[in-house]
């Protein structure tokens, strides 16, 4: 009996994640957890905010009893902020940070990131997007020159594939298994250059003579 597998699937999805002014210096301990954990890291920056900032920031918390105490410790000390992409990256990454509230998170899921790194319920040491919409909003705010544009997945995925990159693909590659050349990507690579279908087609124009 066939066991017939599913056809690969391209799934894209961002989040941000900030490692909060208090423990910055566990940085790249946490990226190494970040990346065992699946997700690439699209982009980081280290900056500080102004206490105005935070409050644009954090703006959906305004009005609540911890909000002056959550605005002066996010701009207490640099951050950093880093857009994280993975299948599922908004709940995967949720799953990894724990309860919001550390001392909850230490009771209740010991292994989470803010029951290592967090204190207590304000200084819960790293953030995370909360749903699709705040992922957006976020990663907006705090990388204003990225351009989050739809990735395509699943038959979308393919149809493009199949119409763009597909047929000089193959093509490249039968050469290359006639060739077989000692570098396969070097050649491979020069190949595609050469074989480039949406390379400019340089036209030749009569010049025309002189006037006398």
């Amino acid at each position: 009996m066939e066991v017939s597998m599913p056809l690969p699937q391209i799934y894209v999805e961002k989040t941000l994640a900030i490692i909060k002014p208090d423990i910055v210096d566990k940085e790249e301990e946490i990226r190494d957890i970040i990346l065992r954990s699946g997700f690439t890291i699209i982009q980081r920056r280290k900056l500080h905010l102004s206490p105005e900032h935070c409050s644009n920031f954090y703006v959906e918390q305004y009005g609540k009893m911890f909000f002056p105490n959550l605005t002066a410790y996010m701009s207490s000390g640099p951050l950093v902020a880093m857009i994280l992409a993975r299948h599922n990256a908004i709940s995967y990454w949720k799953e990894l940070l724990g309860p919001p509230n550390s001392l909850v998170a230490k009771e209740t899921h010991p292994d989470s990131l803010r029951a290592i790194y967090g204190t207590d319920e304000l200084r819960n040491a790293l953030h995370g997007s909360n749903d699709f919409a705040a992922s957006e909003r976020e990663i907006r705010f705090m990388f204003p020159e990225v351009i989050i544009e739809p990735i395509p997945i699943g038959q979308a995925a393919k149809d493009y594939l199949n119409l763009y990159v597909t047929p000089t693909l193959l093509q490249g590659l039968t050469d290359l298994c006639k060739n077989k050349p000692a570098d396969p990507f070097s050649w491979l690579a020069d190949w595609l250059l050469k074989n480039n279908p949406n390379k400019p087609k340089l036209r030749h124009f009569p010049v025309a003579g002189e006037e006398h």
